[in-house]
C-alpha cells in the first residue's frame, strides 16, 4: 500500500498571487513530499508578474504557472484548504482542515510591494511544513 502524500489546497480570489506564490513555496520547499494544489473563485487570466518575478528572486520558479477555477473536486481532495481572503465561496467539506491566512493582495503592485508578501508566505508555508511533519529542502 502506497504511503498517503499530505495534500494541501490554496485559495484566493484570483489564483493569481499569494495563492500561487504559496503553492511555489510548498512545492519547491517539500520536495515532492506533498501534494500541492492552487486555485481562484475567480481566476485572472495570468499569474502577477510582479509575483513571478519576486519569486524567481528567491530561487522560485512559477512563469509556467496558470490561474485554475475552483472546484469542489480540488477541496475534497485535499487535507488542508489554506484561504487567501476568498470569502464564503470557499466550498467547506467535513473533515476537511481549514485555515485562512490574512496577507496583503499583490495585485497591482510592483515587485518591490511583493516581497514582503513573499516573505511572509515563505514563513507560513515553512510553518505549515513543520505542523505536517514534511522535512524541507534546503
Amino acid at each position: 500500500m502506497s504511503e498517503h502524500l499530505p495534500s494541501v489546497l490554496f485559495v484566493c480570489v484570483h489564483n493569481a498571487g499569494r495563492s500561487q506564490m504559496a503553492a511555489a513555496f510548498l512545492a519547491h520547499l517539500a520536495g515532492g513530499a506533498v501534494e500541492v494544489r492552487s486555485a481562484g473563485s475567480a481566476p485572472a487570466d495570468d499569474v502577477n508578474p510582479a509575483a513571478v518575478e519576486a519569486m524567481a528572486e528567491v530561487g522560485v520558479d512559477m512563469s509556467a504557472s496558470r490561474p485554475k477555477p475552483l472546484t469542489a473536486d480540488a477541496v475534497r481532495a485535499s487535507d488542508v484548504v489554506i484561504t487567501m481572503g476568498c470569502g464564503d465561496t470557499c466550498p467547506v467539506f467535513p473533515g476537511k482542515r481549514y485555515l485562512d491566512w490574512r496577507l496583503d493582495d499583490p495585485a497591482g503592485q510592483g515587485v518591490a510591494a511583493v516581497r514582503p508578501i513573499r516573505d511572509e508566505i515563505e514563513q507560513l508555508v515553512r510553518g505549515l511544513l513543520a505542523e505536517l511533519g514534511v522535512a524541507t529542502a534546503p
